[in-house]
């Protein structure tokens, strides 16, 4: 958490994903809370009017599929903007800074990735299927992750603009 206060300091461009956000939040002085529903599979995010205006995000759409592995969420601190939510997590992406993101949503997820995702949680999985946000292993590999990787690589190089902007 010291690492990452020293790079919002800084003022380097920071993205957490899932815990990555937790810790961002954590780390500029806002406590992570328990998302309402646990989320596993992928599902729609919806952009808040924030989201909408933001430029990073204006490829976004008003939804977009994301892919999802999570029971907490990052805590906001007083400047923060949520930009997305999903329906069983109001604090999907949240905005600390022009420079600094945290993603509780995956849009990183490959086949590969929840593959071995899948082989870490066999146990817990059939555990939780009666959870409305959580999808079982036969539907979490006929997921297409494309889309969202490619919108991710756009965010990125919005984000990477405006750090080379602010010099």
């Amino acid at each position: 958490m010291a690492l990452i206060a020293e790079c919002v300091r800084a003022q380097k461009a920071v993205l957490g994903v899932c815990l990555g956000s937790q810790l961002i939040g954590e780390a500029l002085g806002a406590k992570f809370g328990h998302s309402p529903e646990k989320e596993i599979g992928k599902f729609p995010i919806m952009l808040t009017e924030e989201g909408l205006v933001n430029r990073k995000f204006s490829h976004f759409g008003h939804s977009l599929e994301v892919g999802h592995w999570h029971n907490d969420m990052p805590g906001l601190t007083p400047d923060a903007k949520i930009l997305a939510y999903s329906e069983g997590c109001p604090r999907q992406i949240v905005e600390y800074s022009n420079l600094v993101y945290g993603f509780q949503c995956h849009m990183e997820f490959t086949p590969e990735v929840v593959e071995l995702l899948i082989q870490a949680a066999e146990q817990e999985l059939p555990l939780l299927a009666g959870h409305r946000f959580v999808q079982q292993p036969e539907i979490l590999r006929e997921h297409d992750f494309r889309d969202m990787n490619h919108k991710l690589c756009l965010f990125l190089d919005g984000l990477m603009l405006d750090y080379k902007n602010q010099k």
